[in-house]
């Protein structure tokens, strides 16, 4: 059980750096292009490499989607997500982009109780509250319009990946991994070109090798996302994801010689340890429902 924890971790943490080099990547392509452009090159890029693994692999059947209605759900909150999210890296900082998205897992399990019926104790909801506080302090007006708007991009990206969480959770009843990475593609390409369409910007020559890393990143990235997910338990992997904000800041530096601020610290810290304690909480709820349900068992 050990070594696959540990193999669960090491694969979280590759694709959390994959998922890292990514968006770096989309910053600097949203430099140079409408953001709904970016958008559609993140999804197109990443569909020749999920088709030759397919390929190889000789999984076409797993394609076929089951749920269409809810797949068509994912692909318009996929684009709100990637859209905010582009537009958030293009004024902010990476760091600061992290900090603020990183309140989606309080959201899933806010979400999670009028969408899916689950049960939330008090404990769980002071800290979804305490984690919407830090983004509230992040989210402070400053005067920069820019900013303002880059952080609310941010937050509507987090409220589209907590919803398509949700919808996840329901597909993964019918639908294979395969098929839901595939479509969610398949329809953020579609989308997004359409709507990037009219001011589509021609790219430049000496772009496309970034394009490329975007397509191969995205695809490292989705590939030990779901290594980890097979091999250790969600909440033993869950707080590795929030290694992103490491990332965010060394590549701030590296490349954009930018470092969080004060207000960016405080607000991301008070939303990272909300997150960590909701971790904690459901690991602990796990382990007293499972010594709840051998207990009785033991007496006989």
């Amino acid at each position: 059980m050990i070594s696959q924890n540990l193999r669960g971790i090491a694969a979280m943490l590759v694709a959390v750096a994959a998922f890292a080099g990514m968006d770096a990547l989309l910053k600097l392509l949203a430099a140079s292009y409408p953001p709904m452009q970016v958008g559609t090159l993140r999804g197109a890029a990443s569909l020749p490499f999920l088709l030759a693994g397919v390929a190889l692999l000789g999984r076409w059947r797993e394609l076929r989607p089951v749920r269409i209605g809810l797949h068509l759900l994912r692909g318009v909150l996929g684009l709100v997500m990637v859209a905010g999210f582009i537009y958030a890296v293009k004024v902010l900082s990476l760091a600061d982009a992290y900090s603020i998205f990183f309140v989606a897992p309080l959201m899933v399990t806010a979400f999670a109780v009028p969408l899916l019926g689950e049960r939330v104790d008090w404990r769980r909801w002071l800290a979804i509250f305490a984690g919407l506080a830090g983004v509230l302090t992040m989210l402070r007006p400053s005067g920069h319009a820019m900013g303002a708007l880059g952080m609310a991009g941010a937050l509507l990206s987090a409220v589209a990946y907590a919803l398509s969480a949700i919808s996840v959770r329901v597909l993964t009843r019918t639908d294979t991994t395969v098929s839901m990475v595939f479509w969610f593609l398949v329809l953020l390409t579609l989308f997004s070109g359409l709507i990037a369409w009219r001011d589509w910007v021609p790219v430049r020559s000496a772009d496309w090798g970034w394009i490329l890393g975007l397509g191969l990143l995205g695809i490292i990235g989705q590939h030990f996302v779901t290594e980890a997910f097979r091999h250790a338990p969600a909440s033993v992997i869950a707080p590795f994801e929030y290694t992103a904000l490491l990332w965010g800041v060394a590549i701030d530096w590296a490349v954009w010689s930018v470092l969080p601020g004060l207000r960016a610290l405080a607000g991301g810290g008070l939303v990272v340890a909300a997150g960590l304690y909701l971790i904690w909480r459901e690991q602990r709820l796990h382990r007293e429902l499972a010594a709840s349900i051998e207990s009785p068992a033991s007496m006989h």
